[in-house]
C-alpha cells in the first residue's frame, strides 16, 4: 500500500514540476527555504522580483493571498507564509521528526532561531549609525542568549542532532544561523564547542555540503542593491 502511495507521490510530483520560488534575488525570508530545499535534495526554480509591475501582477493574479512574498509553488498550491512553507517541506521530506513530542522541539528551536535571524535580517536596512549599534546587539544576543542555549541542548539531548537523532528543520535552521552570525564575527562560536561540532557535522552532510559551495543557489550578504530593489519593488521608500 505504502509503495503504490509513494509512486502515487512521485507521478504528481514529476506532473507538477519543480517548486517556483518568488522573491528577490537576495536571502530575505526565502533563504530558509532555499536552505531547506537544498537539504532535502530538492532542485527549485526562481523567478526574482526586480520590478513593481512584476509585484503588481502578482497581486491581480491573486496569487499572494496576504499580499506579501514569500510566495512558493509547490504541488498545485501557491503558498505564503514562511513558516507555513517551511513546516510544509519539512514536513513533506522527512525533516519534521517522528511524532509529536519531536515536531514541537522542532518547532521550538525553531522559533528561536528565527527570532536571532530577525536581528540580522533587519540589519542591512538601517542606517550606518544604526548598524554599528545593531552590529554589537546581534553578536550580544547571539552570544548570551541563543548560543548557550542551544549548546545546552546539544550536551543534554547527547545526539549529534538537536531532535531524535536525524537531520531535522531545525539542525539546517541552527546551521543557516551559525553561518550568518559568523559573517558578523568569525570566532563568534569560540565558547562553545558543541556547537563548534554541531556545525562541521551538519556542514558536511553531502545536499548540504553541496548548497555550500560556490556557484549553489545560496545568496551572498544582502548588499545595497538588495536592499534597493525591496524597497522600489514593495515601496517602502
Amino acid at each position: 500500500m505504502r509503495a503504490g502511495s509513494e509512486a502515487g507521490d512521485k507521478k504528481f510530483e514529476d506532473m507538477a514540476g519543480k517548486p517556483k520560488l518568488y522573491y528577490f534575488d537576495g536571502r530575505g525570508k526565502m533563504e530558509s527555504v532555499r536552505w531547506l530545499l537544498a537539504a532535502a535534495g530538492v532542485e527549485f526554480e526562481e523567478v526574482f522580483l526586480k520590478t513593481r509591475e512584476q509585484y503588481e501582477k502578482l497581486l491581480q493574479d491573486g496569487a499572494l493571498l496576504f499580499q506579501q512574498v514569500p510566495m512558493v509553488e509547490i504541488d498545485g498550491m501557491k503558498m505564503v507564509q514562511t513558516r507555513a512553507i517551511l513546516s510544509y517541506i519539512a514536513a513533506k521530506y522527512n525533516l519534521y521528526g517522528k511524532d509529536l513530542k519531536e515536531r514541537t522541539l522542532i518547532d521550538m528551536y525553531v522559533g528561536g532561531t528565527e527570532d536571532l535571524m530577525a536581528f540580522i535580517m533587519r540589519f542591512y536596512f538601517l542606517s550606518a549609525e544604526d548598524k554599528e549599534k545593531e552590529h554589537a546587539h546581534v553578536i550580544q544576543e547571539a552570544t548570551s542568549r541563543y548560543f548557550p542555549a542551544y549548546e545546552k541542548v546539544l550536551k543534554d539531548h547527547g545526539q549529534d542532532f538537536l531532535a531524535g537523532n536525524r537531520l531535522s528543520w531545525a539542525d539546517v535552521h541552527l546551521l543557516e544561523a551559525i553561518l550568518m552570525v559568523e559573517e558578523k564575527k568569525s570566532d563568534v562560536l569560540s565558547a562553545f564547542p558543541r556547537l563548534q561540532a554541531f556545525k562541521a557535522n551538519i556542514s558536511s552532510i553531502p545536499t548540504i555540503k553541496k548548497f555550500l559551495q560556490p556557484g549553489s543557489q545560496r545568496k551572498p550578504v544582502p548588499d545595497e542593491k538588495y536592499v534597493e530593489t525591496v524597497g522600489r519593488v514593495l515601496r517602502k521608500y
